[in-house]
């Protein structure tokens, strides 16, 4: 395995890039004028409560007010406490016009505000510090229990010696790292939290209290893991930001930090653009001829499996196996690089043996097992549909990078040219009824005319002889192929 994370600087734009062996896996877009708002927090003022819903909007001094539920207002329970079967009536927890600090759990999307939180997290390079909960845990992902048993007991050491109210989570990153080196970030997250405190009564709400590092900087926190070869970045301010930032908070990293400077783009080189351009089509190929296709909508996305052109070579079932084994790995990658969140249904094809279906589902468990967003895994159903989530923090690279198409109006599909000239038709008998003119003037898109003067010409004639006036057609090229208008002469 042989991982980089390719940076590319400009001054609109930074993109971060994660390969593996050549292949990208995960790509991170911040824009700016638009960066993202998880991990922001704010000080906010409560602006309408919804008790059907159990919920709140809030106004941070964002275009959209965000919205918090009961769960997220609730005081955190420690570990092992039992949690209360109801939830209180959030009339009892908040009040309109009341100022609240809370923390940005999801992104805007779409024309959903952004998700807010109370239960306030402020992270370092190997702890998640919880000023409002006594939580000690360790990422689930370090699976080794004596190592999960030495990090949380180092910080619950130190935390004990330190007098220190609040939790941590140990992250990932920490896995193998000295207990020192951990530990260490505890007195910085002190500072932080002891900082926006104070500055809490100066503040009037709606106002941004903290906001979250640059992407660059955040590359180095959440996504280099050592053994992670080379760090490149192509702008040379960059570079030496994160070399700062690493010598500080992660020197281990310091070495393999580079500044490129060639004269081909970074990204170019690796040929990370061209992933992107084929991450924005619903269509995947397979390397064994088959295909994915992937649709995404504002509810869920769908995974469609396909053997395409792949024949085989033994037999129907072991055709159906392998394709599926393929497509488990591809639709895991997928998922990282076009960050797609939400409820996903994969549709993978029938398989009659169980075995196989055991084998197709520990393929796309392990496939999952490195990606940095939390996946849950449902079992193959009677259908052959395998439903799975994937937490979602921001948009995905679709809704990023696109925006509905003004033609289709984001349906993906537009009418047909016979259809719009049968559209004509019912337009001019209704204004036919309705008004006494001479003749109808037909503005409409080029392929729409050449139809109505072809293949459709006879039905134009009988419509002239049954009302008894000219029609007359004229190309406009501004039109889509849906657009027209009938001017009365």
């Amino acid at each position: 395995m042989s991982e980089e994370i390719l940076i590319n600087v400009s001054p609109v734009e930074t993109r971060v890039a994660l390969v593996d062996n050549g292949v990208l896996q995960e790509l991170h877009v911040e824009r700016s004028h638009g960066r993202g708002f998880v991990g922001n927090i704010y000080k906010g003022k409560v602006v309408r409560v919804l008790p059907g819903m159990q919920a709140a909007f809030v106004d941070i001094g964002l275009e959209r007010t965000g919205f918090i539920h009961a769960q997220e207002l609730v005081p955190e329970h420690a570990e092992g406490e039992p949690r209360p079967s109801e939830l209180p009536d959030i009339r009892t927890l908040v009040r309109e016009g009341q100022t609240l600090l809370v923390q940005v759990s999801k992104d805007p999307i779409s024309t959903k505000g952004a998700r807010l939180t109370t239960h306030i997290t402020l992270s370092s390079r190997y702890l998640v510090y919880m000023p409002n909960s006594p939580h000690i845990g360790v990422s689930i992902r370090i699976d080794d229990d004596a190592e999960r048993k030495r990090l949380r007991d180092a910080v619950e050491a130190s935390v004990r010696e330190q007098n220190i109210s609040g939790g941590f989570i140990v992250r990932t990153v920490a896995e193998g790292i000295a207990a020192d080196s951990v530990v260490g970030d505890i007195p910085f997250l002190q500072k932080l939290w002891q900082d926006l405190t104070d500055r809490l009564g100066a503040i009037k709400a709606p106002a941004v209290i903290y906001e979250d590092m640059p992407l660059t900087l955040r590359s180095l926190r959440d996504l280099a893991r050592l053994p992670i070869e080379k760090i490149r970045v192509d702008s040379r301010q960059s570079w030496s930001q994160m070399r700062e930032f690493a010598n500080e908070y992660c020197p281990q990293l310091i070495n393999i930090i580079e500044c490129y400077q060639g004269e081909r783009p970074l990204l170019d080189l690796y040929g990370v653009e061209d992933e992107i351009a084929r991450a924005l089509d619903p269509r995947v190929p397979l390397k064994s001829n088959g295909y994915l296709i992937v649709e995404q909508t504002e509810a869920m996305t769908t995974v469609d499996v396909n053997t395409g052109a792949f024949v085989g070579r033994r037999n129907l079932e072991e055709t159906i196996f392998k394709t599926n084994m393929e497509a488990a790995g591809a639709i895991a990658r997928q998922l990282r690089v076009r960050n797609i969140g939400g409820i996903i249904v994969l549709d993978f094809i029938d398989m009659q043996d169980p075995e196989h279906q055991r084998q197709v589902l520990r393929t796309l468990e392990k496939a999952l097992d490195r990606d940095h967003a939390k996946t849950n895994i449902t079992g193959v159903s009677e259908l052959g549909l395998v439903e799975m989530t994937r937490k979602r923090t921001r948009e995905s690279l679709g809704q990023l990078l696109c925006e509905s198409c003004p033609v289709c109006q984001g349906r993906g599909k537009v009418k047909s040219a016979e259809t719009v000239c049968y559209e004509v038709f019912r337009e001019i008998l209704r204004e036919a009824r309705a008004y006494d003119n001479e003749k109808f003037l037909v503005l409409a898109a080029s392929v729409v005319v050449d139809r109505l003067l072809d293949e459709d010409a006879a039905y134009v004639a009988d419509l002239e002889a049954f009302i008894g006036r000219t029609i007359e057609f004229q190309v406009e090229p501004l039109f889509t192929q849906e657009q027209y208008d009938i001017v009365l002469v």
